[in-house]
């Protein structure tokens, strides 16, 4: 079995894109699906599952949350944000069908290439009868996807696929209140319902705010009021 190339380009795992700090909403099904310490005893969790939704939906973080846990479960798992890799050649792939678990983000950035799109089809193959695990994202479902390859689009048709429902406002509340108190942060009801009125309503827009928030309380020793963040975000 050939080793995997040393990629040519940084592709690091944020620290923070955890299954912990993922707020499910109407996704709780899918998250149970992808944490494999909550998969029942003696039952082999999905070895394909392909996840699709709007920019923002959280499909990125949950497939890194996916290598990160596999990392330290003393798995081997590596991620892959397709837009940057088309730049590179696909025989970067080579040797990485050894690894526990594959994750392919932005599946889509492929369509067009056709080398790419015959590379990611093998290692399909060779995962599927390796026994590894293959998580594959994008923002459309793989039927939508356009690809010049028919049998890349079977492929990725072949496992669970699941549509990752965007929050709601409440549930952005309580997304901010838990990402807040991960930080050793209490955050009410009435103030994360502030800050989401005032902020874009993006969830990395809204954990941005919550980070300068966390800084800014730490240097003053002042709780996160609605007055203080008024001055702190000069609204």
């Amino acid at each position: 079995m050939s080793q995997p190339l040393q990629l040519p380009l940084s592709v690091q795992l944020r620290d923070d894109a955890t299954f912990a700090n993922f707020y499910p909403g109407a996704n709780d099904s899918l998250v149970n699906m992808l944490d494999l310490e909550k998969c029942p005893e003696g039952i082999e969790p999905e070895s394909f599952l392909y996840l699709y939704g709007a920019s923002g939906s959280g499909c990125s973080h949950l497939l890194q949350a996916a290598c990160h846990q596999s990392d330290r479960l003393g798995m081997r798992s590596a991620y892959f944000p397709m837009q940057e890799m088309v730049d590179y050649p696909p025989r970067i792939l080579e040797g990485f069908d050894a690894l526990d678990l594959i994750c392919l983000d932005n599946i889509e950035a492929i369509a067009g290439h056709r080398m790419w799109e015959e590379a990611i089809f093998n290692l399909f193959n060779e995962l599927r009868e390796g026994g590894k695990r293959l998580l594959v994202a994008g923002h459309c479902p793989p039927r939508q996807l356009p690809l010049e390859l028919p049998d890349l689009i079977s492929r990725l048709s072949w496992g669970l696929v699941f549509h990752v429902q965007p929050l709601g406002d409440n549930d952005k509340v309580m997304a901010l209140r838990l990402r807040a108190h991960l930080r050793g942060l209490d955050l009410s009801e009435d103030v994360a319902r502030f800050i989401l009125n005032r902020s874009p309503r993006t969830m990395q827009s809204l954990f941005d705010v919550l980070a300068r928030l966390d800084g800014a309380s730490l240097r003053a020793k002042r709780k996160l009021s609605i007055p203080f963040v008024k001055e702190v975000m000069s609204w």
